[in-house]
């Protein structure tokens, strides 16, 4: 059996539906939902099959879409039609196995098993043993930068299957959809499908094993590499010399402002960072905890007119999220303090939404404030944020009040987390 049989047996097409369904997501560029899959492919699929196996499949153009970075840029997602990203589902789940029991230890990213925390925990030691220097480097664009070329002849090494190196090549040529328009695309493979974080790990093992070759303690995350080393002028050394290897041999592009040689606590890691003292301990970077507070603040805007109930369930919703993820940071003290500023400004969106004094006597009685405070309070000149400071207020609406709201604790999902681990 080939390898596009094995993509196409039934058992294989089976579980690729149920990974797609299960994923969800938007719909590309023909408007047909998750929802619709299996409807749209028991009227399609005898043609779309049998347009793959004779090698005259075309897969649709992606849909562009921009999402916002901290740093004030934009990342480029392709978003590919449903039937696509199913098809690419199956591709994956034959390739995996061919491809991922070879790829070093080292790499992390989006692999069975592995995780953003075990290459954070394996930095860590790294640190601990010594090498108290980083090579950061951050290549410029590299899911639009990939030449289609050089990956594909690393994908040939393994797949001898013309067919399935033609569909696989035919979804790196199919191009995207910007105002209407099909724009070719030469290079790059869209983030957003499937299939191309395989693609990012089968270009970049060739990064990993010659970082092995020379002996280099590394941890990488897709595209994001960390070189640990114990001088910085070895670093420097590293630095240009991966430099070379990845602009000559994968032809790819090293982000000069991004890239760095640095102590490990100055450098950000998958959103995490680590301390300087003897036991070196992982930290919540401040980047990340900006970012938290930045989601925070619209979803507790005063301005928005939405319910407090509903601000409390899509607060709850981002912030178990947000905790399952950087539970692996030593960050009691930072979480207390986020929850008291969390409880504020819940205070805010209340306060705001008691726009008349007598609406503000009223509720302020009811939570239990003494009628002259009540009366004081309701007619204060003060600003609202300061107003959210006032003891009484304060007090009324403390930790207890939130809680029968339904707010979600930050710092008792994060020991619950650790405690499992």
């Amino acid at each position: 059996m080939d390898l596009l049989e094995k993509v196409l047996s039934r058992e294989n097409l089976r579980m690729a539906l149920q990974r797609v369904e299960a994923n969800k997501g938007a719909a590309g560029i023909d408007g047909v939902s998750t929802e619709q899959l299996r409807d749209y492919l028991r009227e399609h699929w005898p043609t779309i099959r049998e347009q793959m196996e004779r090698g005259t499949y075309r897969p649709s153009p992606v849909r562009r879409v921009e999402i916002p970075k901290a740093d004030g840029g934009v990342r480029l997602l392709g978003i590919p039609t449903v039937v696509d990203r199913f098809i690419q589902q199956a591709i994956l789940q034959v390739l995996t196995p061919i491809f991922d029991p070879c790829f070093s230890e080292s790499s992390y990213g989006f692999r069975p098993k592995r995780s953003a925390h075990m290459a954070v925990r394996q930095a860590q030691i790294f640190i601990t043993e010594g090498y108290r220097f980083v090579v950061d480097i951050d290549l410029e664009k590299f899911f639009d930068r990939v030449n289609h070329d050089v990956l594909m002849s690393r994908v040939a090494r393994k797949v001898q299957d013309k067919r399935m190196l033609k569909l696989i090549r035919s979804y790196l040529n199919a191009g995207v959809m910007i105002n209407g328009v099909c724009i070719t695309s030469s290079e790059g493979t869209p983030q957003g499908g499937p299939l191309s974080p395989l693609l990012a790990n089968i270009l970049l093992d060739d990064l990993d094993k010659e970082l092995e070759k020379r002996g280099h303690r590394f941890c990488r995350y897709a595209d994001d590499c960390n070189v640990y080393v114990k001088t910085r002028r070895a670093g420097e050394r590293v630095k240009e010399s991966i430099q070379k290897y990845l602009e000559k041999v994968l032809r790819l592009k090293v982000n000069q402002q991004k890239s760095a040689v640095d102590q490990p606590w100055k450098r950000k890691f998958l959103g995490f960072s680590f301390t300087h003292v003897k036991q070196t301990r992982i930290r919540l970077h401040p980047k990340s905890l900006v970012k938290l507070k930045e989601k925070i603040r619209k979803i507790t805007n005063p301005m928005w007119s939405i319910s407090i109930n509903d601000r409390i369930e899509k607060l709850n919703q981002y912030l178990m999220g947000w905790i399952g993820y950087f539970a692996l940071a030593d960050a009691k003290g930072i979480l207390l303090s986020t929850e008291e500023w969390i409880r504020r400004r819940l205070r805010l969106c209340l306060w705001s939404q008691w726009k008349r004094v007598r609406t503000r006597y009223r509720e302020l009685r009811s939570l239990g404030i003494s009628h002259v405070k009540a009366i004081e309070i309701a007619n204060t000149r003060k600003g609202a944020w300061r107003t959210t400071k006032t003891p009484q207020i304060h007090k009324a609406l403390g930790i207890a009040y939130w809680q029968q709201q339904g707010l979600k604790s930050l710092t008792h999902r994060y020991f619950e987390i650790r405690k499992a681990w």
